[in-house]
């Protein structure tokens, strides 16, 4: 029976194929007292054994798709399932206590969890203890006959449902045979979301039931432009999606063939179509979507993806990568944005009521002083291989700019006394994301060379509603003109001093926002690399007059989100 589910449309296409659940199966262990202690030996063994054989499938797909370094955590987990004393001890409890394998060897590692959990000052053993959580879910399915859902080992056309996806589950998406995914939470501006249009998948989340809705092997079609999920539809709703994805694909076909070309307004104007990146990996779609520059590098993935703190030379092999890569095309680095969703094991962060309003990013940089000289460092050092212009994130005040900014100043005067050659052509700039900084952009503006407005989180803490929260989804309203009456105070003020406001939340990329924009006079526009050549085309349609007439209407004459939705319509269309 053909049934339709609707959420929040995350990333544009339309695909089809058959479900596949990534849900965590239920692994509850009983105590079971056994007779043949040798059996429930050769169980464990045989789990095992099949467990280090999928690891080395997922090690060969990971190694292909995300490189040597990432694979290496599965020999991690390989080491774990051939350690004796794990094996040894395991046994021991079958024949000591007669028990079945699955409640021996879940008592076991519970034991040696504990045991490297507790060695607080030591993250290496901490990261021991999630390998081993990893491992014994996988023997655990095998020995109870359950299927533990691994995205890294698909390998036919799938639509992935789940109630959301992790960095670690997105990263070993195969675009070849993942369509799209579909989940229960999340939002537009949420991690799976980002890395959807990232890998160019059609995605919708926040659907608050898909995992309860669809089964394994349900049929679906995938709706990303509308946000729309059929699930088993009949022959007559596949026809027309079919020539409704032929429709989109031409359209993509139009796209492409702007990518040589400059980002211009219907009258002329120029503006800067940038890219968001987080790692140098991403650069191959900036460089495809005909990216004039990156809006926003988030350095913060060169420390979540290292199992300690990345020395200067790491970081400055990184950096300069992305700088060489864009040749002479600007290069916006975010200095590190680490605490809110960000945690990192081995930096001792404190647990926080509130962590997205507590101790994170330019806070934690100045605090642990020695942490942010280090990136700075490499990143002046890397400065002349490129245009670089250094950001510093969630900056509330003035003082909290000019403390980073002295900090810049010293690190850059101690590489040239060493010797060491540094642009001297670096802007410095801030992004403005706490309402505190917008109100106050004025003043900002006569100190900083630049702004780049992070709606992402500016629009969440105007609104007093968590971004990643689908009860108060309703509040995220980049359209709200409470929103962009902070906006162009922010480009006026950056204008009044003869700086330049760019924009780097998801809201650069909306096509409803962007005439907005192009009327509020905003200079650079940095989205998902996927979304450059989509903007451009609209780009081509927008007068600037025409386009300032409906940013004053939509600021002096609407109270509404919708009200602000349908002023752009009657303009655009």
């Amino acid at each position: 029976m053909t049934s339709q589910v609707s959420g929040i449309a995350a990333s544009d296409g339309i695909a089809q194929a058959k479900a596949y659940l990534l849900i965590e199966p239920d692994l509850t262990v009983e105590k079971t007292s056994v007779t043949d202690t040798g059996a429930e030996k050769d169980r464990l063994t045989k789990a095992i054994d099949e467990s280090k054989e999928q690891l080395g499938k997922i090690r060969s797909i990971a190694a292909e798709s995300l490189g040597e370094e990432e694979a290496q955590v599965f020999d991690a987990h390989v080491m774990v399932l051939s350690d004796p004393d794990l094996i040894d001890q395991t046994h021991a409890v079958i024949d000591n206590d007669k028990v079945n394998a699955d409640f021996a060897f879940k008592q076991v590692t519970d034991t040696f969890i504990a045991m490297f959990e507790g060695m607080e000052d030591n993250a290496y053993m901490q990261e021991r203890a999630a390998d081993i959580k990893d491992v014994r879910k996988r023997v655990l399915a095998r020995l109870l006959n359950v299927t533990l859902p691994s995205p890294a080992t698909i390998d036919e056309e799938v639509i992935i449902i789940a109630e959301d996806l992790t960095p670690s589950d997105t990263a070993q998406l195969n675009k070849k045979y993942v369509k799209a995914f579909v989940t229960d939470i999340g939002g537009r501006t949420s991690h799976s979301a980002i890395m959807a249009r990232s890998l160019e998948i059609p995605a919708i989340v926040g659907t608050k039931n898909i995992t309860e809705l669809v089964k394994e092997e349900d049929y679906l079609i995938v709706d990303g432009m509308e946000g729309e999920v059929i699930i088993n539809p009949s022959e007559e709703i596949i026809s027309s999606f079919n020539k409704k994805a032929e429709e989109f694909a031409q359209l993509k076909a139009e796209w492409d063939r702007l990518k040589d070309e400059p980002s211009l307004t219907k009258d002329g104007k120029h503006v800067e179509l940038a890219a968001n990146i987080g790692t140098p990996k991403d650069l191959e779609g900036v460089i495809n979507n005909g990216g004039e520059a990156i809006g926003l590098y988030r350095t913060e993935f060169l420390y979540m993806d290292s199992a300690e703190l990345p020395s200067e030379d790491e970081q400055f092999d990184a950096y300069k990568k992305v700088l060489e890569g864009m040749g002479d095309k600007p290069v916006v680095v975010r200095t590190m944005d680490i605490g809110g969703d960000k945690e990192l094991p081995y930096l001792e962060l404190p647990v926080e009521m509130n962590p997205f309003l507590g101790y994170r990013a330019i806070r934690v940089s100045l605090d642990q002083d020695s942490v942010f000289r280090t990136q700075l460092r490499a990143l002046l050092r890397a400065s002349v291989h490129g245009t670089l212009r250094i950001m510093f994130p969630m900056i509330a005040t003035l003082p909290e700019f000019r403390a980073a900014k002295a900090i810049l100043e010293e690190e850059k005067a101690k590489l040239i006394e060493e010797g060491t050659e540094v642009s001297d052509s670096i802007e410095v700039g801030i992004m403005i994301e706490i309402p505190a900084a917008a109100v106050l952009a004025d003043q900002f503006a006569k100190e900083v060379d630049f702004f780049s407005i992070g709606t992402n989180d500016l629009i969440q803490y105007t609104m007093a509603a968590d971004r990643m929260n689908e009860r108060v989804s309703y509040l995220y309203q980049p359209y709200n003109p409470s929103i962009l009456r902070l906006i162009k105070g922010v480009i006026d003020a950056a204008h009044s001093e003869g700086k330049w406001a760019g924009m780097c939340g998801e809201m650069a990329g909306d096509q409803i926002a962007v005439p907005l924009l192009v009327g509020l006079g905003l200079d650079e526009f940095s989205m998902s690399a996927t979304s450059i050549l989509k903007t451009r085309s609209l780009l081509r349609k927008l007068d600037t007059a025409e386009m300032k007439e409906l940013a004053d209407k939509a600021l002096t004459e609407c109270t509404t989100s919708e009200e602000v939705m349908a002023l752009v319509d009657q303009y655009v269309s």
